[in-house]
């Protein structure tokens, strides 16, 4: 292949991969057109009711407030779930707007009133995903109404301006804007194609390494197929929008091949790491068979592998390296396969059931963040505050109002016309958050993006002065790369914003290095404020978080595991519960994360990673379980039902290394036991393919339960795949 078109296939696939579903992409641009496009039709609006220079200003910046908020509350599939969550923008922004104007030139009640109306903005949170943005939209529209003065007659022209903002970009979400499910499944299957290829090229790179590079690599080859496995939850997910599946596909189907593809790749990376551990003089042509399947080759990875799958009598030399390159071979050969025939619906005797349960919903696209597992989650001090046991969303709407009372007093110390910049980053340090790490990480993330977008915010306001057009170019592009970036860097986001904001501060002539140094300030203040509530006022722990999602999975794992016994034949089921135990863990290593810092005071952070290492290798080897050898043999379901009752002790106790939780002990000695009873006499005798996941499960249940290795388990069978299936990878 040409190397300048393998170069683009690259480029493409980092793009593509980066992005499932470019769901970024389209947020940033849908926030860049209806912002652009609602500072026109406000423009228009306010000059043909002749509102004035001030009148025009303000109902341009409403507007594009309302855009960029409406963009992403109207971001979803459905016609009418968009008209219905549009209608209350209006209303939402007005009640916001008439407690403003109540209050507008009384400092101290406003102040009071402001603490309460941060309270609602978080409370109504509880009540879905569209009160986020009506929340948000109160607190907009009371800041709006009482700290420009508002007066009760000015009501009717700034509410006239939101229902034109919401009604333009309500518009513009059902026509331009508007998103294909059936195009976005597709884009998401081509992301999870270009990350299954980034673990390919993992493969290689740790294949060709040199042995002193081994960890590091070995890292970014386990991070690369964390990220498969979220692709397939997004895949997972959009596969029950309507209209999403393409046609003669159902959900179940696309399940079931997804989980074939992805078993693929995991027995390819499994044999590569074995292979760069052991060595041997097949190992250059492995890593020849991972980089082609890397770059897409997929003519050169059957000819390169052909070889490799030929049978052979008699038994490997050691130190050849055989068995993994052959084992390598075969599951790049079975991926290939798979590829070659994505688009064609499979023929699964056993799915009849047309009816599709995801495992997973999404949130405005996006796989669900932390709050999902701390919703459940008690506060820090249960035992003695009832307070800690009211809800997530009851606990931040309480923390808000504090951070948002300690901001007010000590910003106002710093300015009594500035302050609430302070307050600002104290509300929204608590958005989108649910930990006190997490909190903690973004409102410092706030303080360096600030700090970090002074420089460029004064520089670019230098050289927009006096240009309006350049300047409102610049604002739309850099919300539009902050929506962009937001998901991936919140610091880099608010170095956007920084920019933005000065831009905005450039327009209305009070544009100054020492007024963004204030903001510095203020943005600071707020931040170590609310840092502190977090960690102080109830505080949602990510230690406590972390052990109800620890928890979690291995009920799913003791669910898929119980569900694997032969009296139970359902692999439609056992494919649900197989991407049910990837939620589980994509879940723990989301609220686990800021575990995994060095700096996490009290927290031995290597260990934490090694543990999430451990449960990614559980995973992927009961993923292996459903796919191997279904149906159980009758002879190893007392090793899957031992195993389960593992998982199920687990779950209800806290492993320590000096308690092990009460029968974990004697469960695993079961599985071994059974395992051991049932190893083939005869050497050379291949075992079922099931045997070699359930030994793996046990070796990883045991480490997971801090218990010392026993000498029971038998050792991992190194038996050639069946000469009459080449290109049937080895479970």
């Amino acid at each position: 292949m040409d190397r300048g078109v393998a170069a683009l296939r690259g480029i493409r696939d980092r793009v593509v991969g980066s992005d499932p579903g470019l769901n970024r992409l389209r947020m940033a641009l849908s926030a860049a057109l209806a912002m652009a496009t609602t500072l026109g039709i406000e423009y228009l609006y306010a000059t043909a009711t002749h509102a004035g220079p001030q009148g025009t200003l303000i109902a341009m910046l409403l507007g594009t407030v309302m855009a960029m908020m409406g963009s992403m509350a109207l971001s979803g599939t459905g016609v009418w779930p968009k008209v219905r969550t549009a209608v209350f923008f209006p209303p939402a922004i007005g009640i916001g707007m008439l407690a403003g104007v109540a209050v507008a030139g009384r400092t101290d009640l406003m102040l009071c009133v402001f603490v309460a109306v941060m309270f609602v903005a978080v409370f109504v949170r509880r009540f879905g995903m569209a009160f986020f943005f009506y929340g948000f939209m109160i607190w907009m529209g009371y800041f709006f109404a009482a700290f420009l003065g508002a007066k009760l007659s000015m009501l009717p022209a700034l509410l006239s301006a939101v229902a034109v903002a919401t009604g333009w970009v309500l518009l513009l979400s059902l026509t331009v804007l508007r998103t294909n499910p059936r195009r976005t499944l597709r884009r998401v299957r081509e992301a999870f194609g270009a990350r299954a290829r980034a673990v390919a090229r993992a493969s290689a790179e740790l294949l060709a390494a040199d042995p002193r590079r081994h960890a590091r690599l070995r890292r970014r080859l386990h991070a690369r197929q964390l990220r498969l496995s979220e692709a397939a939850l997004m895949i997972e997910g959009w596969s029950a929008e309507p209209g999403a599946l393409p046609v003669g596909w159902s959900g179940p189907a696309l399940r079931r091949r997804l989980l074939e593809a992805h078993l693929a790749i995991d027995a390819l990376a499994a044999a590569a790491e074995t292979l760069a551990e052991d060595g041997g003089e097949l190992l250059p042509a492995a890593a020849r068979i991972a980089g082609h399947l890397g770059r897409r080759e997929y003519g050169a990875v059957e000819y390169v592998a052909r070889p490799l799958l030929e049978p052979r009598t008699g038994t490997a030399a050691p130190g050849t390296g055989r068995w993994p390159a052959h084992h390598l071979a075969a599951a790049a050969v079975e991926y290939v396969t798979l590829a070659g025939t994505a688009t064609a619906p499979p023929p699964y005797d056993d799915i009849t059931d047309e009816a599709y349960d995801p495992v997973v919903t999404l949130a405005q696209g996006n796989l669900p963040g932390s709050a999902a597992v701390a919703s459940d989650v008690a506060a820090r001090g249960s035992h003695w505050n009832p307070l800690s046991r009211l809800t997530l969303t009851t606990r931040q709407a309480i923390q808000v109002a504090v951070a948002g009372t300690l901001a007010i007093l000590a910003g106002r110390e710093l300015s009594q016309a500035r302050y609430y910049w302070a307050v600002l980053a104290a509300f929204i340090a608590f958005a989108g958050t649910a930990t006190r790490s997490e909190t903690s990480i973004k409102a410092v993330n706030r303080v360096v993006g600030t700090l970090v977008g002074l420089g460029a915010g004064i520089g670019l306001a230098h050289l927009t002065a006096g240009h309006t057009g350049w300047v409102l170019v610049v604002i739309v592009t850099s919300m539009s790369l902050g929506f962009y970036l937001v998901n991936v860097s919140y610091a880099c986001m608010i170095f956007f914003v920084t920019i933005m904001v000065s831009q905005l501060y450039s327009v209305l002539h009070e544009f100054s290095a020492g007024l963004l140094l204030l903001r510095l300030e203020e943005t600071a203040l707020g931040a170590a404020i609310g840092i502190a509530v977090a960690y102080f006022i109830l505080p949602t722990s990510t230690r406590d978080t972390v052990e109800s999602a620890r928890r979690a999975y291995f009920r799913a794992l003791a669910d898929l595991l119980d569900r694997a016994a032969p009296t139970r034949p359902d692999g439609t089921g056992l494919d649900a519960l197989a991407r049910s135990l990837d939620h589980r863990l994509q879940q723990l290593t989301l609220v686990a994360r800021p575990l995994t810092r060095p700096m996490t005071w009290g927290v031995n952070s290597r260990l934490v990673r090694h543990r999430l290492t451990l449960y990614a290798a559980t995973t992927r080897q009961a993923r292996a379980l459903v796919r191997s050898g279904f149906p159980v043999p009758p002879e190893l379901a007392d090793t899957c039902t031992a195993l389960s009752r593992t998982a199920t002790a687990l779950a209800e106790s806290t492993p320590r290394p000096d308690h092990p939780v009460p029968g974990v002990t004697q469960a695993l000695t079961t599985a071994g036991t059974t395992l051991l009873t049932h190893r083939p006499h005869c050497p050379g005798t291949p075992l079922p393919p099931i045997t070699q996941p359930l030994v793996h499960l046990r070796q990883l249940l045991t480490e997971l339960a801090m218990l010392p290795p026993t000498p029971t388990t038998p050792p991992t069978p190194k038996t050639p795949a069946p000469t009459n299936q080449p290109t049937k990878s080895p479970r």
